[in-house]
């Protein structure tokens, strides 16, 4: 555990987020490309499935065309979806600026560790409309989310502080045992009231959206 105040409040020096469900609201904009819900969310889900069992990066847009071809959505939504991505069309979930502008005003470092390329990457985060010390995709990274070199490149990035006292805010199950593995403790934002294997490493808090975060970093950065 790390640090705690007077009141054993947990203490950390930085926050690294997950850029695309724990910030953004990517599923909309792939269910919007695909022009159909159940298609937008197999599509999604098979991207995802994809890229956390890849390991080393391979470019991301190709995963995204290939997981399209996979569940049957034509290639020239596909494509849609990355130009509109690229263009700035992914939009942060309701509380996300908000609570991002009272990380910066109380001088908090932040980042991100997201599963896609570069340029995405910065696309989405720009999107919030927050200023990130460092962004760190899986193409900067060398790696893919839930390998660990995902991680700990954004540990390094971020400052190369102690994992202990860098909190990790999830937004998919498979990142509260990733984050977990390499000793950050771990706020999951689970809007979908996803489930994580019972021998996998606990959320420090486990919440249906960001607002919790607000309660747990009060005391403000170490």
């Amino acid at each position: 555990m790390t640090k705690a105040d007077e009141q054993g409040q947990p203490r950390f020096r930085a926050v690294l987020f997950d850029l695309l469900t724990a910030l953004m609201d990517s599923w909309s904009l792939w269910i919007d490309a695909a022009g159909d819900d159940a298609l937008g969310r197999a599509w999604r889900r098979e991207s995802l499935r994809r890229v956390t069992s890849t390991g080393s990066y391979r470019p991301y847009e190709d995963i995204v065309l290939e997981a399209a071809a996979a569940v049957s959505v034509p290639a020239p939504a596909a494509q849609g979806l990355l130009d509109r991505w690229a263009g700035g069309q992914l939009r942060p979930w309701p509380e996300a600026s908000s609570m991002l502008a009272g990380l910066a005003a109380a001088g908090w470092k932040t980042g991100v560790v997201t599963n896609c390329s570069q340029r995405l990457a910065e696309a989405a985060a720009t999107a919030t409309g927050h200023r990130f010390d460092t962004i760190v995709s899986a193409e900067r990274a060398g790696a893919y989310k839930i390998d660990p070199r995902a991680y700990r490149a954004g540990l390094v990035a971020i400052g190369g502080f102690d994992p202990r006292e860098v909190l990790f805010v999830a937004g998919s199950a498979h990142d509260v045992p990733g984050a977990g593995a390499v000793g950050m403790p771990v706020y999951w934002s689970n809007r979908f009231g996803d489930h994580i294997a019972p021998d996998a490493p606990r959320p420090l808090r486990n919440e249906v959206n960001l607002l919790g975060l607000r309660e747990l970093l009060t005391p403000g950065p170490l």
